[in-house]
C-alpha cells in the first residue's frame, strides 16, 4: 500500500474514534426498551395513509411542483456552473491566475451555504412559493457542478485540443470541437445526479415555505396530522425513486 494512503487511512481512523470520544452519545438510551416503545408508538401513528381524493390531487400537484422546483433548478445550475467552470479550470499567467482563483472563490462560496440557507435568505425578497426553493437550489447546485466540471476540464485528455491548436485553430472552436465533447457525458452524468440530489433537497426546502412537498409535510406535521404526513412522504418517496431510475436509464442507454 502506498505509504501515503496509509498515513491518511490512519488518521481518518484516528479522526472517527477521537469523534465518538469526544461526542456526548447515549446509545443505551437511544436503544432501552422504552425509548425503542415510544419509537413504535409513534411510527404506528402514520398508518393508515390518507388516501381521501382531494387530499391525493393535492399531494400529486405538490410533487410535481417539487420536481419542477428540482429540474428547474438543476438546469440553471448545470449552465452556471459551465460558465464558471471555464475560468475555474484556466491555468496560465497572472491574469489567468487571478481569473481563476475569484471563478474557485465563487464557487466555493455557492457551495458552501446550504440551499436552507439559501431559501430562508431569498424569502426576503421573493416571498413564499417555489420561486426562492428553486433559486436556492440553482445557487447551491451551480458551486457544486462548477467545480465537478472544472475538475474534469482540467483532467480531460490534451492531444485533441494540442491537434487542433496545431493546425491553427482559435481557442474558441478548440474548446467547442475537442475540449466540451470529452467532458459533456460526465457533466450530464454529474447533472442527472444533482437533480436526484436537488429532489430531496426540494423536499427539505418547503419546511421554510418553498413549496411543495415539504411545505406539505411541514404544515401537517405542526397539526400532528399524522396520516396525511405519512402520504405526503410516500409521495417524496415515490418521486425520488421515479427520479432515480429515469437518470440511471439515461446513463445507461447513452452515456455507458
Amino acid at each position: 500500500m502506498n505509504r501515503g494512503l496509509f498515513v491518511l487511512a490512519l488518521a481518518l481512523l484516528g479522526l472517527v474514534v477521537a469523534s465518538f470520544a469526544s461526542l456526548d452519545l447515549h446509545w443505551s438510551e437511544f436503544l432501552g426498551p422504552q425509548a425503542l416503545g415510544r419509537m413504535g408508538t409513534f411510527a404506528a401513528s402514520f398508518f393508515p395513509p390518507e388516501t381521501a381524493t382531494p387530499f391525493l390531487l393535492k399531494t400529486a400537484r405538490a410533487a410535481l411542483e417539487t420536481l419542477a422546483m428540482s429540474l428547474l433548478g438543476t438546469a440553471l445550475a448545470a449552465l452556471a456552473g459551465l460558465v464558471l467552470a471555464l475560468p475555474a479550470s484556466v491555468q496560465g499567467g497572472a491574469v489567468a491566475s487571478v481569473v481563476h482563483g475569484a471563478a474557485r472563490l465563487v464557487l466555493n462560496a455557492l457551495r458552501s451555504v446550504p440551499e436552507l440557507v439559501w431559501a430562508s435568505l431569498l424569502l426576503i425578497s421573493a416571498g413564499l412559493g417555489p420561486l426562492p426553493g428553486t433559486l436556492a437550489l440553482a445557487l447551491h447546485t451551480t458551486g457544486v457542478l462548477g467545480r465537478l466540471l472544472a475538475e474534469t476540464l482540467e483532467n480531460a485528455p490534451p492531444a485533441p485540443a494540442q491537434m487542433l491548436r496545431a493546425r491553427g485553430v482559435g481557442t474558441v472552436q478548440v474548446l467547442l470541437y475537442a475540449t466540451l465533447p470529452q467532458v459533456a457525458p460526465q457533466w450530464v452524468a454529474y447533472s442527472l445526479y444533482r437533480w436526484e440530489n436537488n429532489i430531496r433537497a426540494a423536499a427539505v426546502l418547503g419546511v421554510v415555505g418553498a413549496g411543495g412537498l415539504g411545505q406539505m409535510l411541514s404544515y401537517h406535521l405542526s397539526l400532528f396530522q399524522m396520516r396525511e404526513a405519512c402520504t405526503v412522504l410516500l409521495a417524496m418517496i415515490g418521486l425520488v425513486a421515479l427520479v432515480d431510475a429515469l437518470s440511471a436509464w439515461v446513463r445507461r442507454n447513452h452515456f455507458a
